[in-house]
Order: C-alpha cells, then structure tokens, then sequence
C-alpha cells in the first residue's frame, strides 16, 4: 500500500512540474530551423514571423538554416529533437508531403512525428507563358498546348520541386504530355522562360510578381481560391475555366512530437497574434504570401492538412510518370 502511495504522489509531483515547467516557457532563446538556404521564399516567412513572435513570447526566435535533401535533411532533425518547445522548424508541401513519395525511404512519418502548431502562409502557383506564347487567356492556353502537346515545352525546376509537382497535376487534369524540361535552379528555368526558350510553368507567385508586372511573363491563371491583391487582374483557375487546379506551397510551422499541448497553443497564439498584425500581413502580401483565415491556422487545421496533402500528392505523383 505505501508502495502504491508513494508512485502516486511521483505521478502528482512529475505532472505538477510539467504544468509549471509549461507555464515558464519559453525561458529561453528559440531555435527556429529554415529548411533551406537563406533567402528563399520560406526563409522570408520565417524571419518576418520570428521577428514579431519574438515579441509576443518574451524570448528571441533564433532562425538556423539547414538546408539539404528537399528540406528533409533538417526535418528528420528536428524530429529527433527533444519535444521541449525550443525547437520548431518552418515546414512545407515539399518536407511534409511531396517527400513521401520524392525518398521512399525517408526517415520520418510528417503525419505522425510533428506537434502541428499552424499554417504560415501559403504561395498560390501561378501558370506562366513566355512572352511571346500565342494565348492570351487560359482557355486559348489549353486549346494550344492540347493541340501542339509535341512540341510545347514545360520548364520545372527537377522532381519534387513545386514546380514540377505543381505541373504534373495541371497535365494530368489537362491529359497532356508536353516536353519537360529540368532545370538546377529556379533562377535558371525563369531566365529561359523570359528568353523564350521555353514555353510555361507553373511557378510559385512569390517568384513571379515582378515580371507579370512588367508583362515580361503571361499569367493565364492562379491557382487560388481568390485574386492575389499583388496581381489583381490575374483571374482564379475556377474563373478562367479549371476549377480544379489549385494548389499552392503552403507553409507551416512544426515541433517534435509529443510537445505539451500548453505550449503547442503557445505558440499558435504567437503565430496568430503575428499573422493578425497588419503590418506583418502588407509584408506578406507584398512578398506574394496569401495569409490564411484563423481558422485554418490552427493546430488540428493543420494536421488535416497534412494527412490530406500526403495522399492526394502521392497519388498524383505515383500513378503520373511523365517524360523529364
């Protein structure tokens, strides 16, 4: 009986400090890992949100870029990390849902090895032509590609990347087969698109603002559920004629699983406060960013999210081999 007694007075004691260890947090400085090299889009995202989170939790949010593999390099990391809040890491479509099919052997489950704190922001792709491409909207541009499929050209940057996947869902919904060309970089890919080299893409907004401004690119459609305020005559898939395709690179931030659920809503509430703020969201969408509405930036949001993206991506990738 004593026995019995004492084990229950540890269970109280363990769980008592844990409620008060929750409610010191943070008490220290926060490890905020970039997945990627510095100066990408999600690089941006984590550094604007560091900053005002930074503020909201009373502790600075240190960014440490980690860039390899996809992403995936620093995701397997930060799922071996210590679920204690002082690590968390600016995932995406690519780290937590592409790369189940991209690495058959990737050593982490995105669905069950994360503490989901809540989505970031998402960057709606874009179907861009080159400059000279003979269609104006995306009704002439699918009427043209379907009857010129040998000879069109798609520039992506390499399997796995948003814009390849991204294009792979626009051919399969469209049941072409055009010319698919890799590129190393993006930087690469848009130089030819703006040459004329190649023919379109299905690139991230983020990268293509300035040059639909410039009309050195042709945007025929986002793929959103709403105009982009950065190019608001630029009309939606849905109302150009292909309600189907929309997707984007969301973004979202993650901690190691098991992270105690006062300080998951901790951070949420920090995420929140700093997606709420207005000059954090002109920020944004200046940068391309679409903000989300608070209810899909939360925690059990995000989860879903996530179980719904690595299905419909392995699906999609899986059963379309498509020439490179």
């Amino acid at each position: 009986m004593k026995r019995l007694i004492l084990a229950g007075l540890v269970c109280i004691g363990m769980a008592a400090s844990a409620v008060s260890w929750a409610g010191d947090y943070p008490s220290r400085p926060i490890t905020f890992i970039v997945p990627y090299a510095a100066g990408g889009s999600n690089d941006v995202l984590s550094r604007v949100l560091a900053e005002h989170m930074s503020k909201t939790l009373g502790q600075p949010m240190v960014i440490e870029n980690e860039p390899g593999a996809a992403g995936t390099t620093a995701t397997t990391h930060l799922a071996r990390a210590a679920a204690d809040g002082y690590a968390v890491m600016m995932g995406n479509m690519g780290t937590h849902a592409v790369a189940v099919t991209q690495y058959p052997a990737l050593k982490y489950d995105p669905v069950k090895d994360f503490t989901p704190i809540g989505v970031a922001a998402d960057v709606p792709a874009v179907i861009v032509t080159r400059p000279t491409f003979p269609a104006d909207d995306l009704k002439q541009f699918i009427a043209y590609i379907k009857s010129n499929e040998s000879t069109v050209n798609e520039a992506n940057v390499g399997v796995g990347s948003p814009t390849h996947t991204f294009c792979t869902l626009l051919q399969s919904l469209l049941g072409t087969k055009t010319g698919r060309i890799p590129y190393k970089g993006g930087a690469q890919a848009m130089n030819d698109l703006l040459a004329g080299h190649v023919d379109f893409s299905c690139i991230s907004l983020s990268g293509a603002i300035s040059h639909i401004r410039n009309h050195s690119l042709k945007a025929m459609a986002i793929a959103s559920k709403k105009r982009a305020e950065v190019i608001p005559d630029v009309p939606t898939t849905a109302e150009a004629g292909l309600p189907e395709f929309v997707a984007a690179t969301w973004n979202a931030i993650f901690a190691p699983r098991g992270l105690s659920p006062d300080i998951q809503l901790k951070l949420n509430g920090a995420l929140r406060k700093a997606l709420e703020d207005e000059s954090v969201r002109a920020r944004l969408t200046k940068l391309g960013f679409v903000v989300p509405d608070p209810s899909d930036s939360s925690p059990e949001a995000l989860k879903k999210l996530v179980a719904f993206e690595v299905t419909r991506w392995a699906g999609l990738l899986k059963s379309t081999k498509s020439p490179e």
